[in-house]
């Protein structure tokens, strides 16, 4: 059984908090500067921290978990918070908001017209609640990380990228190398990403001792194509601020911050990993009575802003009381205890593997009931004109025994559809693995003149309560 010193932990998640606070604070003022800064530390008043949406939106996460549980959050959910309580609507979190108005659930919330943002910072930035709440163990930060990520970036470099920091994260509970942290996040995405490159190049240029402008410079040159405010080239510089930092809190976060583009994420980013490694008690004492405690948040809106920690103190409390439901809803037994800690040899086990989640078809959506679940994959993006067909891939998988199960489509006018009406679905732990029912729809647009329509598969398992209904959108241009 896991056990984790309430202490330790509580030190950690609060100078995660306080570090975040002070980067974001310190790189707010510099945001979207393309050329390099040349700062030495605060430019704002002393206790007013300034307000990021780096940190606005992991207290909507928290306020999602806390309502929903570990079990059930996932990118459907995670979205319907978002419309509810989410307020900006620039970038790629504009574009997934309409998109899920549309009815488009992730990641194609996080596809459908984003080729622009989706590769750009809006999750990688949010990744530390998933950490804080599974410290030490990034596979099941990963498995949240990436239900997140997906809902405004879908299967693209930004999703990535926050399964690159949510690793980081999750593992400086454990180990304060900086260049094993990195290295451990490389480990999770795929080698070919524009993330790993960039990260790469970073690494690269420090163990050649390269003046840190120079590096900044490659970074920049090796993202020309992808231009500014792109997950890439800032994790390089997030990269550049933890090596050339080489442990100093302060230099780290100015050294990252000066890189220039999106400064109030690059420079949060590296103060809260740093708060993780150091807890808030190894964080400097004058900046952090510089900063305070308090939180002040700009993007966050709806009926239960009240219900938001407003301190750095309380987020802390509130994400510690969660972490053994997480643990539990991941298989994982866990106490908080005043032992010291014991962390399980197997722990890099748990979870999920980053690689194999962005494999992963962009045009897909996944649904589950008590007793089945199962995964649609479009052949292709699901916009369709009068005179096209467009198949639909379902896999379906029982949980507990074999069933059988009537299908049925309810078509908006126009659709015609060939599927078959009866399937057997077998339960995951069938004798013949990968022998689960799997079965094609074929739809055909003939007279359609809507923009919006909805395809609604209703399947009714023989001898269970439950009907459920999956909702397959599809533009019409």
């Amino acid at each position: 059984m896991l056990t984790l010193n309430r202490n330790e932990i509580r030190d950690k998640i609060y100078g995660c908090w306080l570090g975040k606070n002070i980067g974001g604070t310190i790189g707010t003022p510099y945001e979207g500067r393309t050329e390099m800064q040349d700062i030495s530390g605060f430019s704002s008043k002393k206790g007013e921290p300034l307000p990021n949406d780096d940190l606005d939106l992991q207290l909507v996460w928290l306020r999602a978990l806390e309502e929903v549980g570990p079990w059930s959050l996932n990118s459907e959910v995670l979205g319907e918070y978002w419309l509810s309580m989410i307020t900006p609507s620039w970038n790629e979190y504009g574009l997934s908001k309409a998109n899920m108005r549309r009815g488009f659930v992730p990641p194609l919330s996080g596809e459908i017209g984003n080729g622009m943002w989706k590769n750009s910072n809006g999750a990688w930035i949010r990744s530390e609640i998933w950490a804080c709440l599974a410290p030490g163990y990034p596979g099941i930060s990963r498995r949240y990380a990436f239900e997140d990520a997906s809902v405004d970036h879908g299967m693209a470099e930004g999703t990535i990228a926050e399964l690159f920091t949510a690793t980081l994260e999750s593992e400086a509970f454990v180990t304060g190398d900086i260049m094993s942290l990195i290295k451990r996040g490389l480990e999770a995405i795929p080698e070919n990403s524009r993330v790993a490159k960039a990260v790469k190049l970073a690494m690269d240029c420090y163990l050649k001792k390269i003046d840190y402008r120079q590096a900044r410079n490659m970074l920049v040159e090796q993202s020309a194509d992808i231009g500014f405010f792109q997950a890439p080239a800032n994790l390089g510089y997030v990269t550049l601020g933890l090596l050339y930092g080489e442990g100093d809190f302060k230099k780290s976060i100015i050294y990252a911050v000066n890189c220039g583009d999106d400064t109030d994420c690059t420079g949060a980013t590296v103060g809260a990993i740093l708060g993780i490694i150091y807890g808030a008690s190894g964080i400097p004492e004058d900046w952090k009575e510089y900063i305070g405690d308090r939180i002040m948040t700009i993007c966050v809106g709806g009926n239960f802003v009240y219900l938001l920690p407003k301190t750095c103190a309380e987020l802390t409390e509130r994400v510690l009381n969660m972490t053994p439901s997480v643990f539990l809803a991941n298989g994982v037994s866990m106490s908080l205890t005043e032992e010291r800690s014991n962390w399980e040899n197997d722990r890099l086990e748990k979870g999920v593997d980053g690689k194999k989640l962005m494999q992963l078809s962009p045009c897909s959506l996944r649904f589950s009931d008590v007793f089945f679940s199962g995964s649609a994959e479009y052949e292709r993006e699901p916009v369709m004109v009068n005179g096209e067909s467009l198949k639909i891939h379902v896999t379906l998988r029982a949980k507990h025994e074999p069933v059988w199960m009537k299908v049925e489509l309810i078509l908006p006018d126009g659709f015609k559809a060939v599927y078959p009406e009866n399937v057997l679905i077998n339960p995951e732990y069938t004798l013949f693995p990968g022998k689960f029912c799997e079965f094609d729809i074929l739809l055909s647009a003939e007279n359609v003149n809507k923009s919006v329509n909805t395809v609604i598969m209703v399947m009714k398992g023989d001898g269970r309560m439950k009907t459920v209904c999956v909702p397959f959108v599809i533009g019409s241009k």
